[in-house]
């Protein structure tokens, strides 16, 4: 097993969550978000993001403006629609079940238990 090539696909199933999560918190605009994620070790190129961005944008998750910007070219800032919200609400509530379900088979069911009772 390629351990480069897990994480990746691993990462790259969880990027457009990612997008929303950060997009929740302020408008951005591509090199932004790319600076973020790789922060974040969850290694994007721009090839990667842009197709993203306009899935979600056509899903009607996005919407986005110009603006100027302080050097180079007008910028296009990104931000969640109402419906990006609802999106992201649901992709935080499944990815918490995801995680306590991964817990429980990693750690036996009766170890996931013991934690909620402490």
């Amino acid at each position: 097993m390629n351990e480069d090539n897990v994480k990746a696909q691993m990462r790259k199933g969880i990027l457009e969550y990612c997008i929303l999560a950060i997009l929740s918190r302020e408008d951005s605009y591509a090199p932004k978000i790319i600076t973020e994620l790789k922060q974040a070790q969850m290694i994007v190129v721009e090839g990667t993001l842009y197709p993203i961005l306009t899935r979600q944008k056509n899903a009607g998750l996005l919407t986005y403006r110009w603006e100027e910007s302080p050097q180079g070219p007008p910028r296009k800032y990104y931000m969640l629609t109402e419906k990006g919200r609802d999106c992201l609400r649901t992709l935080d509530e499944a990815w918490d079940e995801l995680v306590e379900q991964i817990r429980t088979i990693r750690h036996g069911e009766q170890q996931t238990l013991n934690n909620t009772r402490q």
